[in-house]
């Protein structure tokens, strides 16, 4: 107990600090093709995962959640990626991962194609298990973690599940990769992350079966608001004005939380897909193919309604900013941040 007060201590003397928690997602593209080789690409300072390091230390996050990174059974990848965090000057060195779906096996043949044990075989797309899974890195200490990645979709009130063999529904989780709820132990109570990333609702067939779990895995949260602050946070890879998908559930769940609508510093051209979209581009968080989907919000960090953001951001530079090169190099993604005045998240919420 006194070490954790001390901590909390340090903490809330840290300038700025003492009024404010920037909590922030991003995908760094810390995922590879094989297990062990995030983690010899770490130990190598490989240029793509020293680029993903350098966004996070300019953002200088107390609290992230990263929803791109392999995970292994021993953490050893979180562990050196914690550990470049902190040669950089930015020590974050509290963590937390657990084994995500993606990548877990189920033992059925889930896409048809007369095997079993591929990507689209498994719990969630991956080609080995704990493939693009999150992880949680902070500056304050956390507490103990609810993981709920093994509910299965069927047991979801009112999902929206099309239907499945018998032999399937008894066995699909709901979580394409994790969904979790971490407190943040802040010294003024805990700031609950209700965290997760979820599956693109494309790449499937008239059934919809990518569009209505994304959707589900949404509406997850909906029936698992804690009495307590909390902060919606990851990638529920929807954007809700240009992309595919079905938008019902988050704007439901903005009912109980706040959009403080982060925007980056820079927007591309407007050409290709882009020129058609309606939503504000400085609220993108994806440079996608301008062929293809274009430029998305997809990353979000909504705060309940009852604390007060302070400030919020996208890190996406101009291309003759010093971080812009990084920004590029790292991940098709853009860090997302946002400032919570810590005196609110004493003062409870109301979901």
């Amino acid at each position: 107990m006194k070490a954790f007060a001390g901590i909390v201590a340090a903490f809330l003397a840290s300038g700025a600090a003492a009024q404010d928690v920037r909590v922030a997602t991003y995908d760094p593209g810390l995922t590879r093709k094989g297990p062990g080789l995030l983690l010899r690409d770490i130990r190598r300072a490989d240029p793509q995962v020293m680029a993903a390091a350098q966004v996070i230390v300019a953002a200088a996050p107390d609290v992230l959640l990263l929803t791109g990174i392999d995970w292994d059974h021993d953490g050893q990848a979180l562990a050196a990626f914690a550990a470049v965090l902190e040669g950089a000057g930015h020590p974050m060195p509290h963590r937390f991962a657990a084994r995500p779906n993606s990548g877990m096996p189920t033992g059925l043949d889930l896409d048809g194609d007369g095997r079993k044990g591929g990507a689209e075989d498994a719990q969630g797309f991956g080609q080995f298990s704990g493939q693009n899974g999150m992880a949680v890195l902070s500056r304050l200490p956390l507490g103990p973690i609810t993981d709920h990645s093994a509910v299965l979709w069927r047991d979801l009130a009112d999902n929206l599940m099309p239907a499945l063999p018998p032999e399937v529904s008894q066995v699909q989780r709901l979580s394409s990769t994790a969904h979790w709820d971490v407190p943040v132990l802040t010294g003024r109570g805990p700031l609950h992350l209700l965290a997760w990333s979820a599956t693109p609702p494309v790449f499937d067939g008239p059934e919809d079966r990518n569009g209505r779990r994304n959707h589900d895995e949404a509406a997850f949260w909906l029936h698992h608001l804690p009495p307590a602050p909390f902060v919606l946070i990851g990638n529920p890879n929807l954007d809700l004005i240009d992309g595919e998908g079905r938008p019902e559930t988050m704007t439901a769940l903005l009912d109980h939380a706040q959009d403080p609508q982060p925007k980056g510093a820079f927007q591309p051209d407007q050409t290709g897909a882009n020129a058609g979209h309606r939503g504000e581009p400085a609220l993108d968080t994806g440079a996608f193919d301008a062929a293809g989907p274009g430029n998305l919000r997809v990353d979000y960090v909504l705060p309940a309604r009852g604390l007060r953001v302070t400030g919020s951001g996208v890190i996406w530079p101009a291309p003759d900013d010093p971080l812009a090169a990084a920004v590029d190099a790292a991940s098709d993604h853009r860090l997302v941040w946002t400032d919570i005045d810590l005196a609110s998240v004493g003062q409870g919420t109301d979901p």
